[in-house]
């Protein structure tokens, strides 16, 4: 099945041979699944930038639930365009659940047994169902950069699945040792996802370094 840029961000976040989704990369997701949704709303021409802001492009809405409510947050095209933070920062919180829902509705994760209201993360402590399918995923986020390719010649989904995750410091994808030793290949990759949606990145990593130093960003 097609899975959404949301989708796909959602799955990349789990580590495999922990079989869990650890803290470390769930901090902030939230902010990721909505910079993704914004990232494939540009990318499929359903958005459109002007100086760094952000305005609905006209056209009829997405079909995908999720994509769509984030789709009607963006000003309409006769409305001024906004700074994209408010729209990857607000409700970030409650972003998990619709696309937690949707891979389940899909059968590729199941919920928890049990939920403890204690634990910010029990929502997040879900099965995967097929675990190869996440090694494929980030195999294919991790492939571009590590193979040296030009970033101009790699697919625009592929290129945000490598991009977007190390502004939220998640270690499924690159680990930190990585992040270290490709840096420049990463930051070329993020020259040119600047160059697709100007400002997103920034308002992403923005966001994340906000709900970091405060110890939130936990969805629900």
């Amino acid at each position: 099945m097609h899975l959404s840029l949301p989708q796909r961000m959602y799955l990349l976040s789990y580590t495999v041979d922990k079989e869990k989704f650890e803290a470390v990369n769930l901090q902030g997701r939230g902010q990721l699944l909505r910079a993704a949704a914004l990232a494939e709303l540009i990318f499929t021409g359903l958005l459109t930038t002007q100086k760094e802001k952000v305005v609905q492009r006209a056209a009829e809405p997405p079909g995908d639930p999720f994509l769509q409510d984030v789709w009607r947050d963006i000003p309409a095209p006769a409305e001024k365009p906004k700074n994209w933070l408010q729209f990857v920062h607000n409700r970030a919180t409650t972003s998990e659940e619709p696309v937690r829902d949707q891979l389940i509705a899909a059968g590729l994760i199941s919920p928890p047994a049990r939920r403890s209201l204690l634990s910010p993360i029990a929502a997040h402590q879900v099965t995967v169902n097929d675990p190869q399918q996440v090694l494929e995923l980030q195999g294919t986020a991790r492939r571009s950069v590590l193979g040296g390719s030009d970033p101009a010649t790699v697919p625009v989904d592929e290129l945000a699945m490598a991009v977007l995750p190390v502004e939220c410091e998640m270690v499924s994808v690159f680990g930190w040792k990585e992040v270290r030793e490709h840096k420049h290949a990463l930051k070329t990759y993020a020259q040119q996802f600047d160059t697709l949606a100007p400002g997103l990145r920034k308002a992403l990593r923005d966001s994340f370094l906000v709900v970091r130093g405060v110890g939130g960003g936990w969805g629900s």
